[in-house]
């Protein structure tokens, strides 16, 4: 009979204490409720890794049109393998060999509404076995067994996340893209929502994992007499949007307290409409996780205008303080900082400063002028640049790039954005980014990797014409006003945030774009005052009917409302050839000792090959590492799609394996009928790269 390591609803925590056995674990996408990313499996370590072979690949035969991704991290339980598919579909693989159990399709019979989705959370009773995962704003439960939909949950075996957040928000985007974390027979779940005005707000909620109903919601934007409220103008709380925790959550199933990490508020980029420090945007949360109470709180961000989400679960950790053991939640975040609190109290472990930072100097705007600064760790990516900085890869990219830096505006960290562009260094996606961070219970060694490249923060003056003051625009002419500066001249979009609008039509219907447009979605903003002729020119346009100018009949153009100025878009700055404008690394791998704040070591992440350069250059990353006690670093997450193992302990580059695809993904590690595996989704798909449909799983000969 196989010795397995035991999961229920009152300890996940199983896997991260438990000896190797015949079979282990990898029961939640980060490991364990506390989110180590760490194994305690050593059958695989350094003085075998090398070894690793391919055990077997699993294609989910369902790439959709377009672009696509898997950022999906495998969970195991009991042997089975639960993932997600790029076209969202959830399968039950066998973990040791690769072969389908079940496959459940979530848009059997309607319209597909495809996001990225980071995998499922898995609760179990006696008999009782579920997966909870998510599809557009449904949150499903099913049968692990089978992969049917459980019909008790919400009634029909799914719940409408837009429900119960206390206000209409219409059609405005409230999906998930992480797992909720289970904790008791409790689904604490959040949300991803837009970014633009008009965005649902991201209230935190807990769901009976049995009937679907709310049993608590913390509200991130607080209401009159709460908490926060005095941080937002009086009446911010009847129409503000974000402060949404997207990124996932950690649980300490001893004390009983969920970390939930959050998001900006909305519009991301201009706060005139939300003077003030806007509590619970940017915040690490510690609440009750029975009932939802706040515990305590710190924000790392005040008054974003940066989008300076907290981008990954933090992580539980047990660090050294005087020769006594002290329990602490490490945060990382897209500027390069890892925040250390004690778990209980929330006080840092390392000082941190508010410091004083430059003003906005758009109108209506009311920058913060501290932001809260940690005097150790040091920070794991770039934070500032001069011209020394710049790429110097061919002296025609070097005169390029460095004749837009004159142009553009450049300050230290959190330099408000400006309508000539402010660099931002670590760029929107970060620094630390949505594949985490891992950390060795052995040692306290934090393992976080990072991307080092610059972006570009510029807004314009929304225009405000009366629809009787101009005549109304081609579908061309709106085009190239409001969607080129993200989609490009060309309509292609940059492979990664920006999708292609190429052949849009076989994709979204009429009403689908229109919806889109008045909305949002995912990182495009809503554009709810556009004249209604100018709706349906630029919608013509896009389908490849026409586009001519049309004014509706009797139509008045919308009352401008909202932010005097639009974000330009998300655009990385790059030299003339695609390469980032500044010099390697372009990105790295650090490990840093928690229990002193010093650096064990740092090293560049990836490459680009056909550079020619004498040392890894790094590049963008997208997923993160895993750790374990084989004395094993593993990650892929690079542009060149590449898997690596390093030495936990030096850094050495010890294995690497070529992916059919990129793995922007963070895998996971198990072990099944005495077999250690590896495991990593090869999706692809982001910052233009080639596409795939595959898992790997690697395992010793």
């Amino acid at each position: 009979m196989r010795a397995r390591l035991a999961i229920s609803a009152l300890a996940l925590f199983a896997l991260a204490g438990a000896p190797a056995s015949d079979d282990a674990d990898w029961p939640v996408t980060g490991g364990d409720p506390g989110n180590g990313r760490w194994s305690p499996l050593t059958q695989i370590d350094r003085a075998n890794v090398a070894r690793l072979r391919v055990a077997w690949t699993y294609h989910t035969g369902d790439l959709p049109e377009g672009h696509s991704e898997i950022q999906a991290t495998p969970i195991v339980v009991r042997g089975v393998l639960y993932t997600t598919t790029p076209a969202l579909a959830v399968v039950a693989l066998g973990a040791g060999d690769g072969i389908p159990r079940w496959r459940f399709d979530p848009f059997r019979g309607r319209a597909r509404d495809l996001h990225v989705n980071r995998g499922v959370a898995y609760w179990e009773h006696g008999d009782d076995r579920r997966i909870f995962f998510t599809a557009g704003p449904r949150l499903y439960a099913l049968s692990a067994a089978t992969g049917k939909p459980i019909a008790t949950f919400g009634g029909k075996g799914w719940i409408d996340l837009r429900a119960g957040l206390g206000r209409d928000v219409g059609g405005a985007q409230v999906i998930a893209t992480t797992p909720g974390a289970i904790y008791h027979d409790l689904l604490i779940q959040g949300t991803r929502v837009g970014e633009g005005e008009g965005s649902a707000p991201g209230f935190v909620r807990a769901y009976d994992v049995r009937t679907g109903k709310i049993r608590w919601t913390f509200r991130t934007i607080p209401r009159p007499r709460e908490p926060g409220h005095e941080s937002w103008p009086a009446d911010a709380w009847k129409s503000a949007g974000g402060a949404n925790s997207w990124a996932g959550m950690s649980v300490d199933t001893a004390r009983g307290i969920v970390y939930v990490p959050t998001g900006s508020a909305t519009p991301d980029f201009y706060g005139g409409a939300r003077i003030g420090e806007n509590l619970y945007a940017n915040t690490l949360l510690a609440l009750d996780a029975a009932t939802g109470a706040r515990r305590w709180h710190f924000q790392t961000v005040h008054h974003d205008l940066w989008d300076r989400d907290l981008p990954a679960a933090p992580n539980l950790v047990t660090v050294t303080r005087s020769g006594v053991p002290l329990d602490a939640v490490a945060q990382i975040t897209k500027s390069g900082f890892v925040f250390l609190f004690d778990r209980e109290t929330g006080a840092p472990l390392f000082p941190v400063d508010e410091r004083p930072v430059p003003a906005s100097d758009l109108d209506g705007e009311q920058a913060w002028p501290t932001q809260p600064i940690p005097r150790k760790p040091a920070p794991f990516a770039r934070q500032t640049l001069g011209e020394s900085d710049l790429t110097d890869r061919t002296p025609a990219a070097h005169d390029s790039v460095l004749a837009r830096f004159r142009r553009l505006r450049n300050g230290p960290l959190f330099t408000p954005p400006s309508r000539e562009g402010t660099i931002v260094l670590p760029g929107f996606d970060g620094g630390g980014e949505w594949g985490g961070a891992a950390v060795d219970r052995a040692s306290g060694v934090i393992f976080v990797n990072a991307s080092d490249v610059p972006w570009i923060a510029a807004m314009r003056d929304r225009r405000r014409e009366t629809a009787a003051a101009r005549a109304p625009a081609t579908g061309a002419e709106v085009y190239a006003t409001y969607c080129a500066s993200c989609h490009g001249p060309d309509r292609r979009g940059d492979g990664d945030r920006v999708p292609s609008l190429v052949g849009v039509a076989r994709r979204l219907t009429a009403a689908r774009m229109r919806d889109v447009i008045e909305h949002g979605r995912n990182f495009m903003p809503p554009f709810p005052s556009l004249p209604e002729g100018e709706k349906r020119a630029v919608i013509a346009y896009l389908r490849g009917t026409g586009g001519k100018a049309v004014a509706a009949a009797g139509a008045k153009a919308p009352a401008s409302r909202g932010a005097p100025y639009d974000f330009v878009g998300y655009e990385r700055w790059k030299d003339p050839d695609g390469y980032p404008a500044v010099k390697p690394p372009w990105g790295t791998l650090s490990a840093i000792d928690l229990n002193t704040g010093e650096y064990r070591w740092r090293i560049p992440l990836g490459n680009h090959p056909e550079l020619g350069a004498a040392t890894p250059t790094g590049t963008e990353q997208y997923g993160g590492p895993i750790v374990t006690a084989g004395g094993l670093v593993f990650i892929a997450a690079t542009e060149d799609a590449k898997i690596r193992a390093f030495d936990a302990e030096s850094g050495t580059l010890l294995w690497e394996a070529t992916l059919p695809a990129p793995g922007y993904a963070t895998p996971s590690t198990y072990m099944v009928d005495g077999k250690q595996y590896l495991v990593i989704a090869a999706g692809g798909g982001k910052l233009g790269s080639a596409r795939g449909d595959a898992y790997v799983a690697f395992a010793l000969p």
